[in-house]
This record gives C-alpha cells, structure tokens and sequence, in this order.
C-alpha cells in the first residue's frame, strides 16, 4: 500500500510542510511585531508554529467535510467536488508513475522510507544517550530536604505561586542548576556551587529555576523534540527550537526582574554560573544559562519596561489564532455545497451559453445546490484493474466528471484527474455502467454535471 501510494503520499507531504513552513514565517513576522511585549508571548507563538506541523490543514479540512456529510441529506458521499485553494499548490502528477517505471515504483518509496527513519532513529538515539547521562546524575545525586538552598527555594516558590514544592538534589557533576522531569519536577543543584554564591545569587537563579517550572518550560521542549525527530531534514523546525529556548529563557529573566531581584546580582549570578557548571545536553532540562548569554546579559543590564499587549494586538491575535483552525473546517463544511459550480466551471468543456446552466443533448444542465438536489447513486460496480497496476501493487483515486441525465445515466464522462498505468480507461468504463436516481428540481428530474472519485483498491 505504502509503494502504491507513494506519489499520493509525497504530494500531501509537500503541502503540509509547505503550509507549515507559511505558518513559521507568520509566526515570525508577528514576533517582531510584538518584539517589545512580553517574550512569554513569543515564546507562545514559536510553541504554536511548531506544533503547527503536528497538526496538517488537511486534517481540519476533512473534520469539516465530515461535519457537512453528517448534515448531508445524501445516503452516500459519492461525489468529489475539488476546491481549489492555495492551500493545496502541489499536485499528483498524472503521468509521473509511468515515466519513473517499474523499478522506482517499488524502491523509491522503500528508500526514502529508509532515509527518513535512519535520521528518526539517529535524533532519537542522541536524545536518549544523553537524557541517559543526565538521569544517571539525577539518580547519584542526594536528596536535599533542608538548608540554606532549601530555605530560600521555599521562598522563591510562594513568591512564584508555586504550590508542589519542588524536590532538591545536590550533586558532584558538573551540570549546571536545572529542572528535570515534566510531571514531578526535580532542581538538580550543583553541591559546590553555594560556596561561590551570596544569598542574593542564590535567590536570583533560583527564581529563574522556579520560572521554568511555574511556566512548564520542559513540557513545551519536549513537544518540540518531537517535531524535529519527525521533520529531523527541516531547517526550519530546527530554527524554531533556537527561538523557541531563546525565548523562554527571556520569559524567566522577565519574570525575575519584575519580582524585584536585582538586574546587577542577576547576572552577576548568571556568569558566576556559567564559570562553575557547563550546560545541560538536553533542551528539555530547563537550566540558567541557556540562549545567547551575551544578549541576555546585556538585556538584564539594559532594564526597560516591557510594553503591555494592547487591545488591537489582542484583537487581531486572537482573529489570527481563531482563523488559522477555523478556516480550514469551514472550508470543508462549504466544499461539497459550493465548490459544485467551481469545479463546474474548471472542467467543463466549451459551452453554448454562458448563463449557470448549459445544453447537452437537448438536455438542460443544471449545478447542485439551492433548489437543485443532487443525483444519488444506486449501482456501482467496482472498477478493474490492469495487470501492470496490479503487479506493482498501485492504488489511488481517479476523479472522473460525468453529466448525469434526466434518466439517472452518466453521459460525456471524462477524466479531470488521472492515475496512470492505464487505470484512467477502466475508471471510465466503471464510470459508464454506474446508475443514479436523477438530481431533482422543483419535483422534476434534471440533468447535473459532478465529478466522482473512482477509488483503487487493493485488498
């Protein structure tokens, strides 16, 4: 299944990472639009461009479709009516089965299958060598239930908000301060590191350290790992994960400036932790030293207010952020009833008069919709398939478009997307032998022109 629809496969790919890709590029363009607001909301922008190619339109498209079929008066949805939208610039080549031959039918989609799970395999065996380094620290380091460092985590946490306390573990590596784990999360303290850090320091990174457990800074990095384990050959999904730490580190020095530490002792203890630790491995443990430590410092000595986010930014935020998942539903929900006569006026061929509807064969051609009900299909034989479809296992969708007569029968079929190896004939054959009860208006049978999908299957 996987060789026969392999061009199928490949196209919806294309879209998909190129509406994703869209969607990054607006994310950024509304980043520098909100560059003097707060970075937790950048932060939330870069989150949702990411998880954007989790999510593909189509899917929401279809949710739409599936919606207006449960509304549909119509006992089958045997007609395919082809909204064409920007939203879908990459299409199946009709020929391209043909010219690639045989032997790249049956190996291409096993190699790129290849190449895509040996960089899979290969990010997510990094990952997980280095969250093994990061847990064999957590499980040599000891449990640390009062003190000093304790006293003051406590503090920091109500002055946060924070509830759970958060578990301390003081150990001999290296790492420095971070937060580890997603539902209980750990601080893994470096064990010599308080005798380099006055109280003031202390407090400082430990506000930052709270900052990333309040905000659930690990959950979100750990989301974005997954998109570039998936799309590990993007360069824009690893460009989102840079923006994405860059800012969330951003968000926690934000929040400790407004809860009054100081901006000098801040980055003081920032430097003075860099000069003990070395940085975590891992994206998803939140450290105190992550992102460009040349610009956070100075961002932290160049103190400025941060703007509030106005009510037209709010406004056409939350109009963005509602159109991007409620167009594509809509778009399905109105796709069978209106793209009808879209899809009429693409496909057609020369017509006598230029008015809604034309004349065939005597017959008045009517579109579907408003008083015009749809034809409904009653017999359908299954299309057959060629010998070379068959041996290389090929499978797919022909759409076919057809003027169903006042009698319920398919005149003038053609094929408006092809399929190749020779399955476009038979879908017309299948097409000519198909009955209908004929479309409907005011009590009076019509003739309609619909485009059909003709599906290939192999079971």
């Amino acid at each position: 299944m996987i060789l026969g629809n392999f061009s199928a496969i490949g196209t919806a790919m294309a879209n998909h990472l190129w509406q994703s890709t869209l969607f990054a590029i607006v994310a950024a363009v509304f980043t520098l639009v909100l560059r003097k607001n707060q970075a937790s909301l950048r932060h939330h922008l870069w989150l949702a461009a990411s998880l954007k190619f989790l999510v593909p339109f189509s899917l929401l498209v279809s949710l739409g479709s599936r919606l207006a079929t449960l509304h549909s008066s119509e006992s089958q949805p045997v007609f395919y009516f082809v909204l064409q939208t920007m939203s879908q610039p990459f299409h199946q080549d009709p020929d391209a089965q043909g010219l690639l031959g045989d032997f790249l039918l049956r190996w291409l989609p096993a190699m790129v299958a290849i190449l895509w799970l040996a960089g899979f395999v290969t990010v997510i065996g990094l990952w997980w060598l280095r969250w093994r380094s990061v847990a064999a620290t957590i499980r040599g380091a000891a449990h640390v239930s009062h003190g000093r460092v304790v006293e003051i985590l406590r503090r920091v946490e109500k002055s946060a908000g924070i509830r759970s306390p958060i578990s301390l573990r003081s150990s001999r590596a290296s790492l420095e301060p971070g937060i580890f784990g997603i539902r209980r999360p750990l601080l893994l303290w470096p064990a010599g590191i308080s005798q380099h850090l006055q109280d003031a320091h202390v407090e400082a990174v430990l506000a930052h350290e709270v900052q990333h457990v309040r905000r659930r800074d690990n959950l979100a990095a750990a989301m974005h790992m997954v998109v570039e384990a998936i799309f590990w050959f993007h360069p824009v999904v690893w460009w989102l994960g840079a923006r994405l730490v860059e800012e969330r580190e951003w968000a926690c020095d934000e929040e400790v400036l407004r809860l009054g530490n100081e901006p000098e002792i801040y980055a003081e203890s920032i430097l003075k932790t860099c000069e003990f630790c070395v940085a975590s491995p891992l994206a998803c443990v939140s450290g105190v030293t992550g992102a460009d430590l040349k610009q956070r410092i100075v961002r932290i000595m160049t103190q400025r207010s941060v703007d509030k986010l106005g009510f037209l930014k709010k406004l056409l935020l939350v109009a963005i952020g509602t159109g991007a998942v409620t167009a594509p539903i809509i778009g399905g929900l109105i796709k069978a009833p209106v793209a009808a006569a879209q899809a009429y006026r693409d496909t057609a061929p020369a017509r006598v008069q230029s008015d809604s509807n034309t004349f065939a064969d005597g017959q008045q051609i009517y579109h579907i919709g408003g008083d015009v009900s749809a034809p409904k299909l009653v017999y359908a034989p299954d299309p057959e398939f060629t010998e070379r479809a068959r041996r290389a296992k090929y499978q797919g969708v022909c759409v076919i478009t057809t003027v169903v007569d006042a009698q319920g029968n398919p005149t003038q079929v053609q094929v408006v997307r092809h399929l190749g190896m020779g399955l476009d004939k038979k879908a017309v054959e299948a097409v000519k032998q198909y009955r209908f009860t004929p479309a409907m208006r005011l009590g009076n049978p019509v003739a309609v022109k619909v485009n059909i999908e003709v599906n290939f299957r192999l079971y």
